[in-house]
Order: structure tokens, then sequence, then C-alpha cells
């Protein structure tokens, strides 16, 4: 176990460096500056000039990536360019917060509801419940959710008038948004269900247990379950980095201040140190919830030998 959290963790931060010098370079070659505008004026040529020099962004390329390390090492994620007087670690501590109490609410969402479905699919006699059950899978992975979220918005908040379209004030602003996040992840939630369960239930194991006359509901959440899970568990880590770290279209067409929509605003004004704070935070977070949904999934499940 031990060696295998080491092997993880060198190979997380080898990742981290690629994905912080990629992102680093590649900022540099999209066209523009986060300081020139429509004015071609003197003054405002001398005044672009100056807060280049400030910012260190009239320096060789690659002696602006060691300085950028440099303070990266050190903590120092800089100041934002746009936002004057704004660090990067106080805007992503004011995004964050909003981001993950969204991200949780709709993973708490998703794995209720879809491994609901999935156990309703595969046990139930009648059809309809797996057809229904499918069919929901199929329209949650074909649907983009900025789509849903849109239709959303249209029927719920322009049409009827049922739900707030703004922000994350109070728990009615929380419904859409979270519907909207949460129908890919419950569609393949409850396949992976459905289809772990059916397996499971045909093993010679719970038929025995069945056999010794132990209680239907019993075997399947004492036996049956635990195992099924398996595979929900491994795509959960995945999951939750990604809907902790914001879905970008969602979060702007709610106007959420969250992580998706600062990143979107930061790639639209050329906020170069702001888009490489949240590509880190972002980047680390989902290697390190990976790396908890592997460790997770080897303690629900002996059989699964991490040093291999």
């Amino acid at each position: 176990m031990l060696n295998y959290i080491v092997r993880r963790v060198l190979i997380g931060i080898l990742t981290m460096l690629f994905l912080i010098t990629a992102t680093f370079f590649l900022m540099r070659i999209i066209p523009g500056s986060p300081f020139i505008n429509d004015d071609e004026s003197v003054a405002a040529q001398k005044q672009y000039e100056q807060l280049e020099r400030k910012y260190g962004l009239d320096k060789p390329l690659l002696e602006q990536y060691g300085i950028y390390m440099n303070g990266l090492i050190h903590g120092d994620l800089g100041e934002s360019l746009i936002r004057k007087g704004k660090t990067v670690v106080d805007i992503i501590g004011t995004t964050a917060p909003v981001t993950m109490r969204l991200g949780l609410t709709a993973f708490v969402f998703s794995m209720v509801v879809g491994i609901g479905l999935g156990i309703a699919a595969a046990l139930s006699k009648r059809r309809w419940v797996n057809n229904f059950v499918m069919l929901l899978s199929t329209i949650g992975v074909s649907v983009p959710n900025f789509l849903l979220a849109v239709f959303l918005m249209l029927v719920f908040c322009v049409g009827l008038g049922l739900f707030p379209t703004i922000g994350l004030k109070t728990p009615l602003h929380y419904v859409l948004p979270t519907i909207a996040v949460s129908l890919h992840p419950i569609a393949m939630i409850s396949r992976l269900t459905r289809t772990s369960m059916m397996e499971v239930m045909r093993q010679d194991y719970m038929i025995l247990a069945r056999s010794k006359g132990t209680p239907k509901w019993q075997v399947i959440i004492k036996h049956g379950l635990r195992n099924a899970l398996l595979p929900v568990v491994t795509y959960a880590g995945p999951l939750i980095a990604s809907l902790l770290t914001g879905s970008f279209v969602v979060e702007t067409l709610f106007s959420i201040p969250g992580i998706g929509s600062e990143f979107v605003s930061s790639v639209t004004n050329r906020d170069y140190t702001l888009i490489m704070g949240l590509t880190i935070f972002m980047g680390f977070l989902v290697i390190v919830m990976n790396l908890l949904s592997d460790l997770v999934a080897a303690a629900v499940d002996p059989r699964i030998k991490l040093d291999k």
C-alpha cells in the first residue's frame, strides 16, 4: 500500500509539472494581452509598457517561466493582472467554496438517485422500470449539461417562474444547477449499478444466501450491494473531482460566482496568473481525488491489490 501511494504521489508531481509547464507556454501562444485595449494613443501605449514591466511580461519567456516557478515553490501564485489588489489565492478562497457546495450537492444527488435507479432497474420484474431507467440514462449521456441548463431555465424560470436563476443564495437556487450538472453522472451511475447488480445477483454466494432463508432485502444490501457498488466507487473519484472543480458553462449560465465562471472570465481577459492558479488548483484536486477513490475501492474490495 505504501509503495503504491509513494508511486502515485511521484506520478502526480510529474503530472502537475507537465500541466503547469504546458499551460504556461500555451497561454503565451494565445494572441492578445491583458493590458491591450482599443486605445492606440501614445499615453495608452506607455501605460501598457509600464504594466508589462511591472508584471515582468517584457522579459524573455524562459525567464518568466523561471520566475513563476520560483514563486510557486514558495507558495506564491501571484496577483491577478485584471482584478487589481486581488491575489490568486484570495480569488480561489472566495470562489472555491461556492463551487464545492454546488459540487457536493450534485455529487450526493447523483449517487443517491443513480444508485437507486440502478437497483430498481436490476431487481424490478416490471419491464417498464428497466426501460425508463435505460431511457433516462441514454438522455443523460446524450444531452450536454449546458443544453439541459438552458431548457430548465426556459421552462421552470421564465415559463413557470418556480425557481430563481442567479446565484446560490437560497436552497431553491441550488435546484436547477444541481439537476443540470447531475444528469450525466446519474446516467452513468445508474448504468454501472444496474449492470453490476444484475451480475452479482447471479453469483453462487447470492444463490446460497437466499437458499438459507435470509430475507431478500438483507441479501441484497449486505451481500449484493457491497460488491455491486465497486464500479460506482471507482467512478466516484473522477466524478467528485469534476464536480468540485466546477462546471464552466452551467456556472456561467446561472451567474454562479464559482471557479468555473471565474476560469472562463480569466481566459477571456487573458489573466495569465489567475489562469495558472485555477489550473493548478483544479489539477491538484483531480489527482488527489483519483488517489482517494483507488484507496477507497481497495478498502471496499480486499481482492484489489494496489501494490501490483
